[in-house]
């Protein structure tokens, strides 16, 4: 999929070309032979323009945070192309990707994990400034202090440690961790669905403030679709490895065109009671696949209330169907 059109190539911070990330299955004790692969991500092709949120949404084991750590090359993809600011990642080693990894930052999903109870929340926030060797020690500290004031946190807590603090205070660590060396790009792997619904508000809220203070670029994934469609300008839906449709956030909501995307919206509940009696759910019969062993054709034929002959045989081109809306369905 190309979506560049009339837009140039610069104004994209991030492309995506063809990304896979398979996972090997082995058997044997001394020597190890692999019989298989678990295709967590498979082949996906997307943009994102500087300065926007793309949401990222599908259910659980689809491969949003393998997607998300992939294109940061925590995991080293399987094949494809990540170019950032038209610098491919994916052939980046050592001190060359080191040097980029500055512009690029993750949030983690689980505050509990993502910091280390070890470290004071000074070394934790401060520990990317150490890493790529910036400043003195004064002046690290300084700005530890100033990270912590920017996301809402008293900036004379350097001092202590991780299990003093709430699960949104240690999500607002690990977010002052994301900003120590002004990254350009950001992605936020699921970061409120483990704090309470009274906390998720605050945190998208803080992040939404963060980009338009310092211009960042976020790829946001999450399985909840309406706080997606609060903080998404775009919203790319991913089912078993795999991008179904792409487009606006309002075109999305407005003319789901995939079954699956409608099944997904189906689920989100409307604060009003008439609607909510009127509208109809979509049930989706059986499970989701397993990733080892995909069926032929299209993935979602084996649950898709609208499937066709040609669904189980040849699988759907993810291409245009619309201004800047995208699917893969034999549909359209």
């Amino acid at each position: 999929m190309s979506t560049n059109g009339s837009v140039k190539s610069d104004d994209y911070i991030l492309r995506v070309n063809g990304l896979k990330m398979h996972f090997p299955i082995t058997q044997g004790i001394i020597f190890q032979k692999q019989v298989g692969a678990i295709k967590a991500v498979d082949g996906l092709n997307f943009n994102i323009k500087r300065g926007e949120t793309l949401g990222l949404v599908g259910e659980s084991g689809c491969g949003k945070s393998t997607t998300g750590r992939s294109i940061l090359q925590l995991y080293r993809p399987t094949a494809g192309h990540v170019f950032f600011e038209d610098k491919d990642l994916t052939v980046l080693k050592g001190e060359d990707l080191r040097r980029q990894r500055r512009q690029m930052q993750m949030i983690f999903q689980d505050p509990y994990a993502s910091l280390n109870p070890r470290m004071t929340v000074g070394s934790i926030v401060g520990e990317p400034l150490d890493v790529h060797n910036v400043g003195d020690k004064q002046s690290r500290r300084n700005r530890v202090q100033e990270l912590l004031q920017i996301v809402g946190l008293n900036p004379y807590f350097i001092n202590r440690y991780p299990h003093e603090f709430s699960g949104g205070q240690r999500q607002r660590i690990g977010i002052a961790r994301a900003l120590a060396i002004n990254p350009q790009f950001i992605v936020c792997d699921e970061p409120i669905s483990a704090l309470d619904v009274s906390i998720q508000a605050q945190i998208v809220n803080l992040l939404e403030d963060l980009q338009a203070k310092f211009n960042l670029t976020y790829l946001f994934i999450a399985h909840d679709l309406s706080m997606v469609r609060h903080i998404s300008n775009r919203v790319a839906v991913m089912y078993l490895g795999k991008i179904v449709e792409l487009t606006e956030r309002t075109e999305l909501y407005r003319n789901p065109l995939h079954p699956y995307t409608q099944a997904l919206l189906s689920a989100v509940p409307i604060p009003d009671p008439q609607a909510e009696q009127t509208r109809k759910r979509i049930i989706l019969k059986g499970d989701v696949p397993s990733p080892a062993n995909p069926p032929p054709g299209c993935y979602f034929s084996t649950r898709c209330p609208r499937v066709m002959d040609i669904c189980r045989q040849v699988e759907p081109e993810f291409k245009s169907v619309g201004s800047d809306h995208f699917t893969a369905c034999h549909l359209y």
